[in-house]
């Protein structure tokens, strides 16, 4: 169904605001986006002079409309939960928490080994969020790291890798909004802004960090792994009496670590298949690896990579009797119903989106202010990403501040100043990153929160102050980086990473003391 936009000004905000300062009052995530959704609706359907009832019809077409674009993804999801399910029925995830708590030592090593997993999976950051929590949470439960670190270590390796990862889902949106009349191609101007990613670099260091260290956590997480060395963990997401059902089974005793990574790795595998199935890479037409992630259509490989998946569990789970047949498609659907929370979450959070982004032009409006700024060139970087941050918080998508603001950004430098193309394109990428990375309206916080069975709101709440450490050094950072862009990048490069490092050292040294 198509919409046709209106221009509200101002009034574009309101919706994103109300729903994030709702979620992070009430604790509620749903009813603070309901209540998003119809206060851009109601905005948007009195603009539009469609009434009162308006209001409603809108909202309901424009949740049809995004789960109808969507639902590749709310097939993945599906499969995903039963096949977790299933892993968990057969003993699979019982053997590997067996086996890995005598192979890691400490929950530091735990730690160490679910960032470097969440690196290693790059292809795509909603395969990312749902299978590292898959493989991690048995072991982490295990040496009582807090579901609440699961998640940021989940969240901290997902968008963060895949913006630096040039075969990637996201390398390709990037490519895709990069203006062609610049001199140079998409790839080689998103390869040269990785150096200069401050938001991603200081992001991983901070988790390597993290991970090593015995006591380094602070602020809300430090509570939350505080409770649970104590037992007293209250972090897992209760979505429904689906849940206790699956938890009322009897788990095989027989399960082998290989019934958990066998089924994984298959789903690896097809997924990257599939990707590469979709993008054409197999059609004759001579496309390249890269241009065939660039062009493949990720929703719909992740069901196919999650539909194979199932198919080999049921290859490896029925014939040796660890499930019988009938109990293998209870548990599926079992598995398929404890999704159902994370579904509505989604939902919810891709509806206020196409609120912002499509009725009200919130991007728009918020580009609009970027240009008319008079700030010093100098101030480009920095100024751009607070303005990627923002809009990427508000919306809840980076792909969406992606499109908005890397034309424009692009634009902008090539007139007034041309040698902060490269770093001003770098602040847009990783202030999107850090607002689609805190944000509780972002799909990807909401997967990572699901992965690691930890209630979204407990999530966001531990992990913001993390992120704005983060973000505060990079704006530093930046204006570092705006006034040495004349030296020549790599020079400008060499300069700002250093003074960061120092700066996220010290930060890393009196954040635990201080709070």
């Amino acid at each position: 169904m198509e919409f046709e936009a209106a221009q509200v000004s101002f009034l574009s905000i309101i919706p994103p605001v109300m729903a994030i300062a709702l979620a992070l009052i009430t604790k509620e995530v749903i009813f603070s986006l309901l209540l998003g959704i119809m206060a851009g609706v109601g905005i948007y359907s009195f603009a539009m002079g469609l009434g009162f009832t308006g209001i409603f019809s809108t909202t309901i077409d424009l949740m049809i409309t995004q789960v109808g674009n969507n639902a590749s993804m709310v097939i993945f999801l599906a499969m995903l939960g039963a096949l977790v399910a299933l892993i968990t029925r057969a003993g699979g995830s019982r053997a590997y928490g067996n086996w890995a708590s005598r192979k890691l030592k400490s929950p530091q090593s735990v730690s160490l080994i679910t960032a470097l997993l969440g690196i290693i999976i790059f292809i795509d950051d909603y395969f990312n969020c749902l299978t590292v929590g898959t493989v991690m949470k048995p072991v982490t439960d295990r040496y009582k790291i807090s579901r609440e670190k699961l998640a940021y270590i989940i969240d901290a390796t997902a968008a963060p890798v895949c913006i630096i990862a040039p075969i990637s889902s996201w390398a390709a949106s990037v490519i895709s909004y990069y203006p062609t009349e610049t001199g140079i191609t998409g790839m080689q101007a998103f390869v040269g802004s990785i150096p200069m990613n401050l938001y991603v670099v200081l992001t991983l260091i901070m988790v390597m960090v993290l991970s090593f260290r015995k006591n380094g956590d602070f602020g809300p997480m430090a509570v939350a792994q505080q409770r649970a060395r104590q037992n007293r963990s209250t972090t897992v997401e209760q979505v429904g009496a689906a849940e206790d059902d699956l938890a009322q089974l009897q788990v095989s005793d027989r399960g082998k670590v290989g019934d958990l990574l066998i089924p994984v790795l298959f789903l690896v595998c097809f997924s990257i298949l599939a990707m590469l199935f979709y993008g054409g890479y197999w059609d004759g037409s001579g496309k390249t690896l890269i241009a065939a992630f660039g062009d493949t259509d990720a929703g719909a490989a992740l069901s196919l990579g999650g539909f194979a998946a199932l198919f080999i569990a049921f290859l490896l789970f029925v014939p040796r009797k660890l499930i019988s047949f009938k109990e293998f498609f209870t548990t599926l659907m079992m598995g398929i119903k404890s999704m159902v929370g994370a579904l509505i979450i989604l939902t919810l959070a891709w509806t206020i989106s196409a609120v912002c982004r499509e009725f009200l032009l919130t991007g728009h409006y918020v580009a609009g202010l970027v240009e008319q700024s008079q700030l010093p060139v100098a101030f480009i970087p920095a100024l751009m990403f607070l303005f990627a941050a923002g809009l990427s918080f508000a919306t809840g998508t980076a792909w969406g501040t992606f499109g908005i603001l890397i034309p424009i950004t692009i634009n902008v430098c090539d007139i007034v100043a041309p040698h902060l193309s490269i770093t001003s394109l770098s602040a847009v990428l990783a202030g999107s990153v850090f607002g689609d990375h805190c944000s509780p309206i972002s799909d990807t916080t909401i997967l990572s929160s699901t992965g690691a069975g930890c209630n979204h709101i407990n999530h966001v709440d531990t992990q913001i102050p993390y992120a704005l450490t983060v973000a505060v050094i990079c704006f530093i950072g930046y204006i570092i980086a705006g006034f040495t862009a004349g030296l020549g990048f790599s020079l400008s490069v060499a300069i700002t990473l250093p003074v960061c490092l120092i700066l996220l050292v010290a930060a890393l040294l009196l954040l635990p003391v201080l709070l």
